[in-house]
């Protein structure tokens, strides 16, 4: 019998320009991952989504959706994902990921009321955690408009950026939820901010900044392989 395989469980789709390019969030991600021995299954939330205690852990991806839609899926996944942290399954959320995993468990998710974060931008590391080295500076690429803006009980705050101040947490045992994007590279971030680039704009933001400072963000990058190391090594067993 084949050991169990890691759940990608997909909440949306990059931005076309990405998505043409790259692939969805699926493919990002585990391209992102990198060569190993794990398996990965893809599942497809805004479907109906099974148990997931029986996997090997599960990631959660980005999307354009927002969790105040509270939309029949979106409360369906919370209740999945609430249900395998309890079970001690590993567990990272990743953007949208994070913040249903926040609203899941007791917090809440709301519009950010610092604006839009876009871009290639430095994270400051507040408390010790194993999925987060030494490196600086820390960068992560970031597109979000919602934030995880009241922590649930019992989260540890890991880091922040200057627009948000729960950009990464530590919401149990084996539960994690990042902000940023550890699967967006620099070219899938470039096609980001030229996608968004009408809003940016609008919002009064500086477009050419937000450009100048794209990167590969390898340091975000690497939370993802810690997460999926960690899993494969039993470091993170129930």
């Amino acid at each position: 019998m084949s050991e169990p395989a890691v759940a990608v469980v997909i909440t949306g789709e990059p931005i076309d320009g990405a998505r043409e390019r790259r692939g969805g969030f699926d493919r990002l991600l585990i391209e992102a991952a990198g060569p190993g021995s794990q398996r990965f299954v893809t599942l497809d939330a805004r479907a109906e989504l099974p148990p997931l205690d029986g996997y090997a852990g599960v990631v959660v991806s980005g999307s354009a959706a927002s969790v105040t839609e509270r939309a029949p899926w979106i409360l369906a996944t919370e209740q999945r994902l609430a249900e395998a942290v309890r079970a001690g399954t590993p567990v990272l959320g990743v953007c949208f990921g994070h913040q249903l995993l926040g609203q899941a468990l007791g917090g809440r998710v709301a519009q950010n009321p610092r604006g839009r974060e876009i871009g290639t931008v430095r994270l400051e590391r507040v408390a010790e955690d194993p999925l987060f080295s030494g490196e600086e500076p820390f960068e992560v690429n970031m597109t979000h408009l919602d934030s995880v803006v009241e922590l649930p009980p019992g989260a540890t705050l890991i880091g922040r950026t200057a627009l948000d101040p729960h950009a990464a947490v530590r919401f149990g045992a084996r539960a994690w939820g990042v902000q940023f994007h550890p699967e967006i590279d620099a070219e899938v971030m470039a096609a980001y901010v030229d996608g968004r680039s009408a809003q940016i704009q609008a919002e009064g933001l500086d477009l050419a900044a937000i450009r100048a400072r794209i990167g590969a963000a390898e340091p975000g990058r690497a939370v993802l392989r810690r997460f999926l190391s960690g899993v494969a090594a039993g470091r993170f067993e129930r």
